[in-house]
């Protein structure tokens, strides 16, 4: 790994004015946060945070160590953009935005921050500008209280392939870590997660960045996990681990571990159980859902649903 960058009142990525002016301006738009944050203890252990890049074969991303003292969410997320907008040092490496992008401002809004950039970002080949949300949302969320980034051109939200705004972008969107983009691919999801009463699921259409190599079932269970973008509530405890899942005659296994059944999840008792049917029979490959629990079918989940049998889609819970 490349050695961690500091950052220094010397010249760095040939420009201590551009630094200067981002801090500042990031200050100024992020005003409406007053109240200061310390960083991630985790992600920003030691003040050292990653900054992703293009790699050598501009193919997939890479990260670097960039390491500050800055203790206040607000100006740590000026810092992080002046990063990105910067040349690594390392000549192997290549800034995800081009030199014509630029940052027009930066809003943050509760855990989301929306990133406006000029026009030129909608010039940017579909490849690379995937890589650039990926950098971009694998960056910004190691800031605690950033959960999700939004990103405008203009001040108008980015649209997807379908004329759809692409929302708001979690650095979990990009399943594992991007190494080839060659060999991911961009699936829409159809996901069910639990309305505020907490007894009936709602839709949330998903657009997720992929590894071919994980099967889209795996996907739903891992997105499932993950959470809402929407304001939707969780259906699956946090701490739920994803053991194994595979596909036989349109029927999906899904083997979780024993958290599923003993972790507290505050919804209906069938709202878990049929997310995951109802995620998972919206693809076409399935019809019927077997949910075990370390490997076991005779579970009752909550001693109202019998696992034994797998489970076959229920549209009576979803609220239209």
């Amino acid at each position: 790994m490349e050695k961690i960058r500091k950052k220094s009142s010397g010249k760095w990525a040939g420009s201590v004015s551009l630094w200067l002016i981002l801090c500042l301006a990031c200050l100024l738009l992020l005003s409406g946060c007053r109240k200061k944050e310390e960083v991630h203890p985790t992600a920003g252990e030691d003040g050292v945070y990653q900054i992703y890049y293009l790699n050598s074969t501009r193919t997939g991303l890479a990260s670097v160590s960039y390491q500050t003292e800055t203790a206040d969410a607000e100006i740590l997320i000026g810092e992080l953009a002046g990063q990105i907008l910067a040349a690594p040092e390392n000549p192997e490496y290549q800034a995800v935005l081009s030199d014509k992008v630029e940052f027009l401002d930066i809003n943050r809004d509760n855990n989301v921050l929306t990133l406006n950039f000029n026009q030129e970002y909608m010039n940017t080949k579909a490849s690379r500008e995937i890589l650039c949300r990926a950098a971009l949302a694998k960056t910004f969320t190691q800031v605690k209280g950033v959960d999700y980034i939004s990103i405008n051109c203009e001040g108008q939200p980015l649209l997807d392939t379908h004329g759809n705004p692409v929302g708001a972008i979690a650095g979990s969107d990009f399943v594992d870590s991007i190494s080839d983009v060659n060999s991911y691919e961009k699936v829409e999801l159809t996901l069910y997660f639990a309305n505020e009463e907490k007894d009936g699921l709602v839709a949330e259409k998903r657009e997720v960045f992929h590894s071919m190599n994980t099967s889209l079932e795996r996907l739903v269970v891992e997105q499932l996990l993950a959470g809402s973008q929407n304001g939707g509530l969780s259906v699956m405890p946090k701490n739920t681990k994803v053991l194994n899942v595979s596909l036989t005659d349109n029927t999906c296994y899904v083997n979780l571990d024993s958290s599923f059944i003993s972790g507290d999840i505050d919804v209906a008792e069938y709202i878990p159980i049929y997310a995951i049917v109802d995620s998972l029979t919206e693809l076409q490959t399935v019809n019927k859902v077997q949910i075990t629990v370390n490997g076991s079918a005779d579970v009752t989940y909550r001693n109202v649903i019998s696992l034994v049998q797998p489970l076959e889609r229920e549209e009576k819970y979803i609220v239209k």
